[in-house]
């Protein structure tokens, strides 16, 4: 049977795929409300950062069985920069990043404030996706399913955007560098620019399944002013030969669909 919470996720996702022009009939400015900052533009690492896969350079503190994992996510692994095997990754199958992964990847993402609202939109061309922060003073649900996003409230403190995520799948991995966790993971996240061009995010890890104490990341991001968001997914490429080979088949002589 459908879980009633997959039909409202479903139709929201879906409005916001086909209304990319929704978030652009109010400035910035007057999207942020009356409480909290302006956090609103198109982020990104700075290019060159050593440390974009990962939270910090030293290892989560990793309960045994989840250490065993990380150490087959690592097989090979030279240094600590390096990122996690492609055919342990799930993102190297087409599944979503989540968070806190999409954090590390080198792809921007934006920032829309709208009312009780902070959206976030993922523009990772391996699987792009959009995250909804509730800032109107609701909880998290009861029998929410887990999802690479989770679920995210948000207050602010002053300046600062203060997230709790929970219900995160624990398929993912938690950065570009193989670190696994449990359904227990709870991330918070403080959002603040301290300038108008760079946004710090201070996070807080907790998960006492797979970790032996909570731990602690930080990321940087500059702003890029003039980019725009383009859809676009590598998964497509990935899959639409194979697709196209199912749904032909038996009707006109195989050919490869060629590109546009």
């Amino acid at each position: 049977m459908r879980h009633p919470w997959m039909g409202w996720i479903l139709g929201v996702a879906m409005a916001l795929a086909l209304s990319p022009a929704l978030f652009a009939q109010t400035s910035p400015r007057s999207q942020a409300g009356q409480s909290g900052a302006d956090l609103s533009g198109m982020w990104m690492q700075p290019r060159g950062d050593r440390l974009a896969g990962r939270f910090r350079l030293e290892d989560a503190p990793l309960q045994p069985w989840a250490l065993e994992i990380y150490k087959a996510n690592r097989e090979g692994a030279r240094d600590a920069y390096a990122g996690g095997v492609n055919g342990m990754d799930p993102e190297h199958y087409c599944l979503a990043n989540g968070v806190p992964r999409v954090f590390t990847s080198p792809s921007p993402f934006q920032i829309v404030h709208a009312p009780g609202r902070v959206y976030i939109i993922f523009t990772s061309l391996q699987n792009p996706s959009a995250r909804f922060i509730y800032t109107d003073g609701s909880g998290h649900p009861e029998g929410y399913p887990t999802t690479f996003m989770g679920h995210s409230i948000g207050r602010w403190d002053r300046d600062t955007l203060v997230v709790e995520t929970i219900g995160i799948d624990e398929t993912s991995w938690m950065d570009g560098a193989g670190t696994p966790h449990s359904d227990e993971l709870k991330v918070v996240e403080r959002l603040r620019r301290v300038a108008q061009n760079r946004l710090e995010i201070d996070f807080r890890f907790e998960d006492p399944k797979a970790f032996t104490q909570p731990w602690t990341g930080k990321k940087v991001f500059q702003l890029e002013p003039d980019w725009q968001y383009i859809p676009g997914m590598i998964c497509d490429d990935r899959f639409k030969d194979e697709f196209a080979r199912k749904i032909y088949r038996g009707k006109v002589p195989w050919e490869p669909i060629p590109e546009k």
